[in-house]
């Protein structure tokens, strides 16, 4: 079966938990969390909650381990604190903890965040994975990054991942 029949086949739709990382967005100015909430709702997809965490990076990788081992979960999507800056830890927090990278991930955020932005895309950590059957995604916080983000990879992909994940497990352990 090749992608175009994967795809076609995963109809699956996610219970999401987003989490933006940031030591200086509230909930009022959390534009781009709410992007996110917005366009995976409208795409079909749950989001069960949404959080903001200052940028420490225990506190970021105990949420994340804690939210993979809740079994309503199916996808944890961050946004912010992938930068190169002293207090940008989010890629630290949680790169260590995947069972599996998806390292394509970031290679292609990479790469149609360069043709919009240029050079600069070099300094986005984006990164995803995967741990204890869940997916974790990690992006900019920057609306346009998280746009581009959800437009091009996310929306378009996550159903499928869930489905790749799950296709070989016995049918009384999908949800």
């Amino acid at each position: 079966m090749g992608h175009k029949e994967h795809k076609e086949k995963a109809k699956i739709k996610a219970n999401c938990f987003v989490i933006t990382v940031s030591d200086s967005r509230t909930d009022e100015t959390d534009t781009s969390g709410k992007l996110i909430v917005d366009e995976l709702t409208k795409a079909g997809h749950s989001v069960l909650s949404k959080i903001i965490l200052p940028d420490e990076p225990q506190l970021i990788k105990n949420t994340v381990l804690e939210k993979t081992s809740q079994n309503e979960i199916d996808a944890i999507i961050l946004n912010g604190g992938t930068g190169i800056s002293l207090r940008d830890s989010t890629f630290e927090a949680i790169e260590g903890i995947f069972d599996k990278r998806l390292s394509g991930f970031g290679e292609i955020f990479r790469y149609l965040s360069y043709k919009d932005i240029g050079s600069a895309a070099i300094m986005s950590r984006a990164t995803a994975g995967i741990k204890n059957g869940k997916v974790i995604i990690s992006i900019p916080g920057s609306r346009g990054a998280v746009s581009l983000a959800l437009e091009k990879l996310i929306i378009p992909e996550l159903s499928h991942i869930l489905w790749e994940l799950r296709k070989h497990l016995p049918q009384n352990e999908i949800r």
